[in-house]
């Protein structure tokens, strides 16, 4: 079986401007924020971002990278909402199209089945298809009743962070939520995986049961092995979300002259600058505290 280990630099690479990308985890959950930083740093625009969004659509709208939004939410788990994110669409900065989480899940399903649509009872009567005019109604051939039509969102690429994977591209959860990142995958025509922790397949099942394997190597085009690279959300059981960083990210991103800060400490260099720079954040805020 082929080895498809590479490096962050190489599998962002491969993402080209104008390309449809899934991002997988949920608000503020098991990010792949080390692909997302890589992203930030590349010349790739004009992205239709597909997500439960988090800081990744936060720091992606901010860049100016998101040409049209797919959404089923953005938000901070334990803080309500991104300010980057509402600030970039109270801007009129892209273009948006929302579902709520139901139809979101059924465009992924549909998109993994190579369908077109799937029909849904959600969303009807409800003001979803104002807000998303894209929305359709089908009649069934078997009965008088009348569906909502979920169009597909099939995807380029999808980026997705998990617990551990082997170097084929065998995906291990290890958390409590898959956060339907398999479907992400099954959606794509290419997946690229980031985890915690490279190991080999026969130690698939030494944490976890079979049930934790998110999905097998025919769904994975690449993985990357990239310790605390969802960071600041969580990664359970490998770490919890850092919510002093998210914190601090959250107030940065209130004031012009601080986010250019955050910026140039946190963002501006490579992946493994971004973590140095984590471990001294914390370790200044240790030395103050005492």
């Amino acid at each position: 079986m082929p080895d498809k280990l590479t490096t962050i630099g190489d599998a962002v690479a491969s993402i080209e401007s104008g390309m449809t990308i899934g991002i997988g985890g949920w608000g503020s959950r098991r990010k792949p924020m080390a692909l997302v930083r890589a992203l930030l740093r590349s010349d790739v625009t004009d992205l239709t971002v597909v997500a439960f969004g988090g800081p990744d659509v936060g720091l992606l709208a901010d860049a100016g990278k998101i040409k049209k939004l797919v959404y089923g939410f953005v938000s901070l788990d334990s803080i309500p909402l991104d300010p980057l994110f509402t600030a970039a669409r109270g801007r009129g900065e892209f273009e948006t199209e929302e579902f709520d989480e139901g139809m979101f899940v059924a465009g992924l399903r549909a998109a993994a089945q190579r369908l077109d649509f799937l029909p849904l009872r959600a969303g009807l009567g409800s003001d979803v298809p104002v807000a998303n005019p894209r929305l359709q109604t089908v009649a069934s051939p078997y009965s008088d009743d009348v569906y909502m039509a979920v169009p597909a969102l099939p995807l380029d690429v999808a980026l997705v962070h998990v617990n551990r994977a082997d170097a084929r591209g065998n995906a291990q959860y290890l958390g409590p939520d898959p956060y339907f990142d398999d479907l992400f995958a099954m959606a794509a025509q290419r997946t690229i995986v980031s985890t915690e922790k490279v190991i080999a397949t026969e130690d698939l099942l030494t944490e976890g049961t079979f049930h934790t394997l998110l999905f097998s190597r025919m769904y994975a085009h690449a993985v990357v092995e990239t310790p605390h690279g969802a960071h600041f959300t969580t990664c359970e059981p490998d770490y919890d979300r850092d919510e002093v960083f998210q914190r601090h990210y959250v107030a940065s991103a209130k004031d012009p002259a601080a986010w250019r800060d955050f910026h140039a400490r946190f963002l501006a260099s490579d992946e493994a600058a971004y973590q140095d720079a984590i471990a001294a954040f914390h370790a200044e805020r240790e030395s103050h505290d005492n």
